[in-house]
């Protein structure tokens, strides 16, 4: 990848197909159709940060079968480079079904076994050069599960040497991990790694043991990372800096299906830390367009553009 073409943005980890019901309040035992979707919160951030017109790119893995081929396909015709997704010859690309019980029950099943393709990352799929040249390099929990997708995280963090917009989203999944604890002593050596955090109040007690919003804010800052932001669900966004505390109140929608939301979130963010905003602006910003994606049913293909988000700041001020 040329210095030409190197992503402002870099998303490295999960990459799956998503299949929604297209029928909300029943089991999937009940439902009869259903939609398809490029999904994986990497991806999804990739996603959304191409659709705010940032140059979008995401290292992971597909299985050789059709679902693989529908993905590389779809990641381009949604603006991100696909180059640095490898085709893994051994494993099956993964599906991910949900069911939706809005405003707030949203159950998800992963079929990941015996291993996602995207786990399988390793040193040399990584281009280092797009790693240290990346404006924003966007990385998950998710990716530190197995090896050796544990090793090439830590292999892009090297590289990257704390460089300025590395972020993490701390992303976790339960059903990834042995417990907690597994994920803490993961977590933790990250976090001195990295310059952004970004995570929902449990996600926080599992990374540094706090659940309370200012004093896990505190306890991300006291590990290294230079902004913290921790979503608070029907309380809003708190994000911090050394120097800077700001609190933004939630933005209510009709929830249809709230799994997208994170990763609008996570999209926006990287555009506004690109366009220098203030934090404040920053977080308006994003919550809006997690608060959008909310209220549409599938993820990647709802993300909003700058246009829309830009819309309805413009109307709650």
């Amino acid at each position: 990848m040329t210095q030409n073409t190197t992503p402002e943005i870099l998303a490295i980890g999960r990459l799956g197909v998503d299949i929604y019901p297209l029928q909300d309040g029943v089991g999937l035992e009940d439902v009869a159709t259903f939609g398809k979707y490029l999904g994986g919160s990497a991806a999804n951030v990739a996603v959304a940060a191409a659709r705010h017109g940032r140059r979008s790119g995401l290292v992971s893995r597909v299985g050789h079968d059709p679902f693989g081929r529908y993905l590389l396909r779809e990641l381009d015709r949604l603006g991100v480079d696909p180059r640095l997704v490898a085709v893994d010859p051994a494993l099956k690309t993964p599906v991910t079904f949900c069911e939706i019980f809005p405003p707030d029950d949203f159950p998800l099943y992963f079929y990941r076994e015996p291993k996602a393709p995207d786990l399988n990352i390793d040193d040399a799929q990584l281009d280092l050069a797009a790693v240290r040249g990346a404006e924003v390099l966007w990385l998950t929990a998710t990716g530190l599960t197995q090896e050796p997708s544990r090793s090439a995280h830590h292999t892009a963090l090297a590289a990257r040497d704390r460089a300025r917009h590395t972020v993490l989203d701390l992303d976790y999944r339960p059903m990834f991990w042995s417990g907690p604890a597994a994920a803490s002593e993961q977590i933790e050596p990250v976090l001195g790694q990295v310059t952004v955090a970004v995570g929902n109040r449990e996600e926080c007690e599992v990374a540094v043991g706090e659940t309370d919003p200012h004093r896990a804010a505190d306890a991300l800052l006291e590990r290294g990372v230079e902004i913290a932001i921790v979503k608070q669900g029907p309380r809003g966004v708190l994000a911090k800096t050394a120097d800077e505390s700001v609190e933004v109140a939630p933005y209510f929608v009709d929830v249809v299906n709230g799994l997208g939301a994170g990763d609008a979130f996570g999209g926006a963010l990287c555009h506004g830390l690109l366009s220098g905003w203030s934090l404040e602006r920053i977080v308006r910003f994003a919550n809006v367009a997690g608060a959008i994606v909310a209220s549409r049913r599938e993820c990647s293909t709802a993300m909003p553009t700058t246009d829309e988000v830009e819309a309805v700041l413009e109307r709650i001020r």
